[in-house]
């Protein structure tokens, strides 16, 4: 005689088919995505139809076309998020891993054009919004890396230097990503991705040099950071 699943068992066994078709019907939706022109419009029956799956199954798991573009946003976002945060350390010199975090950035939009215009899209009034969420959480990593750098360096700025550290490095990387939206929307795209890279790459560093002279350290573009926090920690 079969045993008896216990109820709370074909609860577990639900909650994973459903979250196993909620990530089908993601997949497809960034697919569907992927295949279409930037900016243009996708529809749910091409998104259902890609999945092998009716409308009817879809809003089952979305609350309405909002509430799936919400989704869709959020998913585009993590993997963004998962290409670039790797990058956001303190290996190689200033202009390395500034260069570093522009060049993935700029690679994962040129790779992925519509999944980045629809990403970027504005979501409903009064709703919060992932890209600023994601934004912030890299402007936090590298604010972060600098307030690390500064105790590590020995360096005593004042109170409002140390204040300033938080939005000034929220202001460059909106400054960033603000430049990078504006060239893939562009008819066309000039000058070459390279070319772009390492623009916004100097501009960053003389914005980090000119900082970081303001709080008495002269920072040389030829330096690993890794050596010169070893250097710095050896004098201590």
């Amino acid at each position: 005689m079969a045993t008896k699943q216990p109820a709370d068992g074909r609860q577990l066994r639900w909650n994973r088919h459903n979250e196993e078709r909620r990530e089908q019907i993601l997949d497809a939706a960034l697919e569907t995505l992927e295949a279409a022109a930037p900016g243009v419009d996708v529809h749910v029956q091409e998104i259902a139809e890609r999945a092998g799956l009716s409308r009817t199954v879809v809003y089952r798991h979305f609350d309405d076309r909002a509430d799936l573009d919400r989704a869709v946003r959020a998913e585009i976002l993590d993997r963004l998020w998962a290409a670039l945060i790797p990058e956001v350390t303190l290996d190689g010199t200033i202009p390395e891993i500034a260069e570093r975090i522009v060049s993935t950035y700029v690679g994962w939009t040129v790779a992925h054009p519509s999944l980045h215009r629809f990403a970027e899209t504005d979501s409903s009034a009064g709703e919060e919004d992932p890209l600023q969420e994601g934004l912030a959480r890299i402007a936090g990593q590298v604010a972060d890396l600098i307030t690390t750098a500064i105790d590590l360096l020995g360096l005593e700025p004042s109170d409002d230097e140390r204040a300033a550290v938080d939005p000034l490095v929220f202001g460059l990387v909106g400054a960033v990503f603000a430049a990078v939206r504006r060239w893939m929307s562009r008819p066309v795209r000039t000058p070459s991705a390279p070319v772009f890279v390492s623009m916004v790459t100097e501009s960053a560093w003389h914005l980090l040099q000119g900082f970081g002279r303001r709080l008495g350290i002269e920072l040389d573009p030829d330096q690993r950071v890794e050596d010169l926090l070893a250097a710095a920690g050896q004098a201590t």
